[in-house]
């Protein structure tokens, strides 16, 4: 799909066009809509609006109704099999991630320019930890996206690089001298975080997409794979609990074994990404991506209370600025925490799920 901008629509009165930035709104943070799509209802919805001479309200009725059904009658499964619970697909969460660690490490040396002057010296024992820190955080990003792929094993090999890469940097630090090799000027630093969030821009998504997609074998997958891939697409992609997701797996099974012939599980039950993504839908669904959100929350909380308390116990870092900084992302991730499982609670009452 073309991401040449549309031409920007004249509304004839003011409250259809608050009415077009609501359904935009709506179709941009809570619906999986591909590129496009919004400029595209917007401007059949305008047309239909001009013809009338009505009121966009009295023609389509609640705005954030008509994104909704919008999104629901005109993206095709095949689309939407293809995010996840954050509504990202792989390469949006590469980009997200590859943008965050770019600011990131912009602020940390925006942070170290106003604290310690505008010098950096660099020893060989602070490339040595910064490289591994750095590429822990790389793996550990890559890890995650690979499990919101549904790719558990690559997660795993994942998770073990980004483990040896911070223990290989840890080890490093306490072995290389602290030698001063040179200094750089912190705002030259800061400039490498900005081109990783120009970088994460450019990325390409749709060839990263296909990276964490399983190839496709001649002939297609045979049972034991698709649904193997499926229990993976289950947990990970559509965030089902272990014991859930296999539950559904051995519904199929089941199913192939009462079946009369020999048909192939893809034969009978169609592509995996597709049929999985029918079996995550339902009232349930939303309470699994709340579910995910407190989880994320709750680490973050975790990871932040850490670091503030590791300052402050240091008689030389109460003073500092990361203090600060650390309080308040606690304090963000506390109260994201705590309105996560306010939700999730609404959510298990409204839906009479058990407690888990």
């Amino acid at each position: 799909m073309s991401k040449t901008p549309a031409p920007e629509l004249s509304w004839a009165r003011k409250e259809d066009e608050d009415w077009a930035d609501t359904v935009q709104v709506r179709l941009a943070f809570d619906e999986d809509v591909p590129v496009g799509f919004a400029d595209e209802i917007l401007a059949e919805a305008h047309q239909l609006v001009e013809e009338s001479g009505q009121p966009a309200h009295d023609v389509f009725g609640d705005p954030a109704a008509y994104a909704r059904a919008a999104a629901a009658e005109r993206v095709s499964e095949r689309h939407r099999a293809g995010i996840d619970t954050r509504g990202l697909r792989p390469g949006e969460r590469i980009a997200a991630s590859l943008g965050s660690l770019g600011f990131l490490l912009f602020a940390l040396f925006g942070l170290t320019w106003i604290q310690d002057g505008l010098w950096v010296d660099v020893t060989w024992s602070a490339v040595a930890g910064f490289t591994g820190i750095a590429l822990c955080a790389a793996a550990g990003c890559v890890a995650f996206v690979a499990r919101a792929a549904g790719l558990f094993r690559g997660m795993w090999w994942f998770l073990a690089g980004a483990a040896v890469a911070l223990v290989s940097g840890i080890a490093l630090i306490e072995v290389l001298p602290d030698d001063r090799l040179f200094r750089v000027p912190a705002p030259v630093l800061m400039v490498l975080g900005a081109l990783l969030c120009v970088a994460a821009f450019l990325l390409p998504d749709a060839t990263i997409d296909r990276w964490f997609t399983p190839a496709r074998p001649d002939g297609g997958p045979d049972d034991e794979r698709w649904l193997s891939r499926l229990e993976g697409l289950l947990r990970g992609r559509h965030g089902m609990k272990t014991a859930e997701a296999r539950a559904h797996v051995k519904e199929v099974r089941q199913h192939l074994a009462a079946a009369p012939g020999d048909g192939r599980t893809e034969d009978v039950f169609g592509d995996v990404e597709i049929y999985a993504l029918r079996l995550s839908e339902g009232p349930r669904r939303q309470l699994r991506i709340t579910r995910q959100k407190l989880y994320g929350a709750v680490a973050s909380s975790v990871l932040f209370a850490v670091l503030t308390v590791d300052r402050l116990v240091d008689p030389e870092g109460r003073s500092s600025g990361w203090v600060a900084c650390y309080v308040g992302a606690f304090g963000c991730a506390a109260w994201g925490a705590v309105s996560e499982w306010r939700t999730l609670r609404k959510q298990r009452a409204t839906l009479g799920a058990p407690r888990s």
